[in-house]
């Protein structure tokens, strides 16, 4: 059975289900940063998975991350899976800008997290939900 880890959880809010990942938003203003978090227990590592998972899973990241970049107009989208601090495999993926706050370092510690307002919260949710709410058709996001 699948649980999500609680710090995960408690970082983030919940956007939507794909096939094989639970779609998050990380609760940092500073930058536009969803995370795919693969529904399998006991998964710390892509190689862990199935071969059929693990290319779900590229369909999924890479899926998301067009989607990110033609909503915000980011110069770069980064994708990664660190895990040391959350041992649950989960991707990163987040919109970065020139203009942000650890451009062009990596976002990891650079300054605490920013607060959404309960209304951006709510209309950063409101369009993340609308931008996947798209039925999942496997082949039509392939290529």
């Amino acid at each position: 059975m699948f649980d999500l880890d609680e710090r995960l959880g408690a970082d983030t809010v919940e956007v939507s289900d794909l096939p094989l990942c639970k779609l998050l938003l990380m609760k940092d203003a500073n930058y536009p940063w969803l995370i795919l978090v693969p529904q399998r227990s006991n998964i710390s590592e892509v190689f862990e998975l199935s071969l059929e998972d693990q290319i779900q899973l590229m369909k999924e990241s890479s899926y998301v991350a067009q989607r990110l970049k033609d909503y915000t107009h980011a110069a770069k989208i980064n994708v990664a899976t660190l895990g040391n601090i959350v041992k649950q495999l989960h991707i990163h993926v987040v919109a970065r800008f020139e203009e942000d706050l650890a451009w062009p370092g990596p976002v990891w510690g650079k300054g605490p997290a920013k607060a959404y307002s309960e209304s951006e919260l709510e209309k950063c949710l409101n369009d993340l939900k609308s931008l996947f709410a798209e039925k999942w058709e496997g082949d039509k996001h392939d290529g």
